[in-house]
């Protein structure tokens, strides 16, 4: 079945005005929408579109939920709820500090949090379901975001830098607070003989320090001022005076140091793993994830913050580069599959027949654009799949009755569905789809 699906974008501080309401082809509300949900999660199930009459008390337009209880065996995987969701995000102010589960911590802590009587909800509540949630962001736009941790080296440069420019400025107790902070992340000194303590215990420290409300951290934090500092890189001095502006006084603007900030042009990819830190900060993006909403915060932000939970969960392991690659399925059609089994991403990248490659010179494309575009792709569909259009029109047909239809002289499809732009669709496991038209899709299903 090919189904169309709608929500209502979710309202967060940090969301863009007018990105998801552009992409969706409607009127602004005013306030900040920050992401598009696209699945069958409980705190945002889409909606079947289009839905006729109901019944009494029975909701206007059934979810998606609904929809896979209605048949499990037909709707879902395995006769089960979707293991991914599929989002939307449009980020007009950085997000904050943060670290997902793994599927064993996220089990422990839900069932902890459940024995101890923490209302599901509660602005305490760390875990709201016992699953992980390692994450893929392709972008549609130039993206900006903190992702992983940097050598230590490079961290500590940068500070001794803000230590150089509070000392020309005459900030001299806070610049020694910051030398202070900055030396938290030379090695250890050795003792009777052995090694430095490793990278990974000299980042657990420093979180814990920066986190610990010590007043000298307190004096670092109100010495930093990343306005024309000599030899930082400008895009990190941009990204640190965008902390500094929207929240002051946080650790959470020292942490940022610690982590990769990373530029994605159009059409790349981060993988984010469990336990691994980051902090998106500007731009719209395509991503998906395992179906679960466990965020362990780590600053940056007013929700609430447990920094006991997140030092014991985080990995404070070295990323040597956060992108992740894609691969080539076929021409106009691109993936990305992470070595998770809860979902991977594709994008498809039409033309109409005879027409140019679409989007050939278009810099939007960025770094995937040499996957070029095709007048037609199929696409096999074991599993149920979530699609939606971010540009121009598809068309998604399929032949339910199987191969060999076409030979009977009856119509080739007997399932037809054109989307515009920031349309979307739940297509249920079945014969293979195929996919024509002007535009692009991304399309997220379960991982192999």
């Amino acid at each position: 079945m090919l189904i169309f699906i709608e929500n209502t974008p979710r309202a967060y501080a940090w969301g863009s005005r007018d990105a998801l309401p552009d992409m969706l082809g409607v009127a602004p509300t005013g306030e900040p929408q920050a992401e598009l949900w696209l699945g069958a999660h409980p705190g945002s199930p889409a909606h079947v579109a289009k839905a006729g009459g109901r019944r009494l008390g029975e909701p206007a337009k059934p979810t998606l939920i609904d929809l896979i209880e209605s048949d499990p065996e037909r709707y879902g995987v395995n006769g089960g709820r979707l293991p991914f969701l599929l989002k939307v995000l449009a980020i007009g102010a950085p997000l904050s500090l943060q670290v997902h589960p793994d599927r064993e911590q996220a089990a422990a802590g839900y069932a902890a949090e459940e024995a101890a009587g923490v209302p599901l909800g509660a602005r305490e509540r760390n875990y709201g379901d016992p699953n992980h949630k390692p994450e893929l962001l392709v972008a549609l736009g130039e993206m900006t975001a903190l992702s992983g941790f940097r050598p230590l080296d490079d961290a500590r440069r940068d500070l001794l830098l803000l230590v150089r420019s509070a000392r020309l400025r005459g900030e001299e107790p806070g610049a020694a607070a910051l030398e202070g902070v900055a030396e938290l992340l030379r090695d250890a000194p050795r003792v009777d003989g052995r090694d430095p303590a490793p990278a990974e215990s000299i980042r657990r420290r420093f979180l814990e320090r920066v986190f610990s409300c010590d007043p000298g951290v307190s004096a670092a934090l109100a010495a930093v001022d990343p306005t024309g500092i000599a030899d930082m890189d400008p895009e990190r001095a941009a990204a640190l005076a965008e902390l500094v502006r929207a929240y002051p006084g946080d650790p959470g603007v020292l942490v940022s140091l610690l982590l990769h900030l990373v530029r994605l042009a159009p059409g790349e990819a981060l993988f984010l793993g469990a336990r691994q830190m980051h902090a998106y900060q500007s731009g719209v993006g395509v991503e998906v994830m395992a179906a679960s909403d466990n965020v362990l915060r780590a600053g940056l932000t007013r929700k609430h913050v447990d920094i006991a939970e997140l030092c014991r969960v985080v990995d404070t392991g070295e990323l040597e580069d956060p992108r992740f690659p894609h691969r080539r399925i076929a021409h106009g059609l691109i993936e990305w599959a992470p070595s998770v089994p809860d979902f991977r991403l594709m994008r498809a990248t039409l033309r109409e027949p005879g027409a140019d490659d679409w989007g050939a010179g278009d810099a939007s494309l960025g770094s995937t654009a040499g996957a070029g575009s095709s007048d037609s792709v199929e696409i096999p569909a074991p599993a149920p799949i979530v699609l939606i259009v971010t540009a121009g029109r598809i068309r998604v047909e399929r032949d339910a009755a199987g191969p060999g239809a076409a030979d009977t002289g009856h119509p080739a499809f007997a399932e037809v569905a054109s989307a515009r732009r920031g349309q979307s669709l739940y297509i249920s496991a079945g014969e293979p789809i195929v996919l024509t038209g002007h535009g692009e899709a991304f399309l997220a299903t379960v991982g192999d």
